[in-house]
């Protein structure tokens, strides 16, 4: 190769590995604490305002998730306080039955340290359904995590709803609605990706989603160039008509370990009665 094809090899490869570290370096960052409050019809007389803690899309055994690093994250959740935590699914990273055997014991430990007063909720992603769900499931349960496949809970003020993941086709929303019909309580779903939110009847009036990593990399003036959902449901908070849906950017990464304009993220959902005039 001739010296300045040479040099310039050198350079762009110099400059790849920096973008990638920094990339890696965003994709490893401790996650950002996002807030929203939301009033609920049907809250139960009486009852005071709580505050759910939204986590998902670990992701364990990508390069930007370890043991190390989840139990960090599990202890800046427990000193939010919040009263219920929900988990909205991709606990592993990958494909295959060998990924899920390596991960279980890495996500068990830290997770087992999820303290909050109305316990801790689940519901699986694709990811999960892509290595092995029923001994993700399991472990789930054996440390205490209420995992939701399809059904509904009473959780406090709240008729809470899990579904199984929709990007799998899992999910089954019209018995999961039946179920929280069924529910005392303000109405809340929960699913792994946000693209239910278009199918969910009045009943449910929070949402609460993950999966899109809110784009895991967004580029100036570009945006996201991989789109895993609708882009409405991309990111955030996203107002409908009797709905408000909450997309968090999620914990960890798939394919690539690196975050550009969507750092990891968390969220604290404020909810309670709407206001008396």
């Amino acid at each position: 190769m001739k010296r300045p094809l040479l040099s310039a090899a050198l350079i762009v490869a110099f400059i790849a590995g920096v973008v990638f570290l920094i990339g890696y370096r965003n994709a490893r960052a401790d996650p950002v604490v996002r807030r929203v409050t939301m009033a609920l019809p049907d809250w139960p007389a009486g009852k005071p305002p709580m505050t759910i803690a939204l986590m998902s899309d670990i992701h364990m055994e990508s390069m930007a998730m370890d043991e190390g690093r989840l139990a960090r994250i599990v202890g800046q959740v427990n000193a939010l306080h919040p009263d219920l935590v929900v988990l909205a699914g991709d606990f592993i990273e990958g494909r295959g039955v060998g990924e899920a055997e390596r991960a279980i014991p890495l996500l068990a430990r830290p997770l087992s340290q999820l303290k909050a007063p109305l316990g801790v909720v689940a519901v699986l992603g694709n990811h999960d359904h892509w290595t092995d769900p029923a001994p993700i499931a399991a472990m789930l349960r054996r440390i205490g995590v209420v995992v939701l496949v399809n059904q509904g809970e009473g959780l406090g003020p709240l008729a809470l709803g899990g579904l199984d993941d929709p990007a799998t086709h899992h999910d089954r929303i019209a018995s999961t609605q039946a179920a929280l019909a069924t529910l005392a309580g303000a109405g809340v779903m929960v699913a792994h990706s946000p693209d239910v939110a278009v199918k969910l009847s009045r009943r449910t009036t929070l949402l609460l989603a993950g999966h899109t990593h809110c784009g895991q990399v967004v580029l100036p003036l570009i945006g996201a160039p991989v789109e895993v959902t609708n882009p409405r449901y991309r990111c955030g908070i996203v107002r409908d008509p009797h709905r408000l849906t909450v997309v968090t950017a999620g914990l960890g990464t798939s394919n690539l370990p690196i975050r550009f304009g969507a750092p990891p993220d968390l969220w604290l959902v404020r909810v309670g009665p709407i206001p008396s005039r």
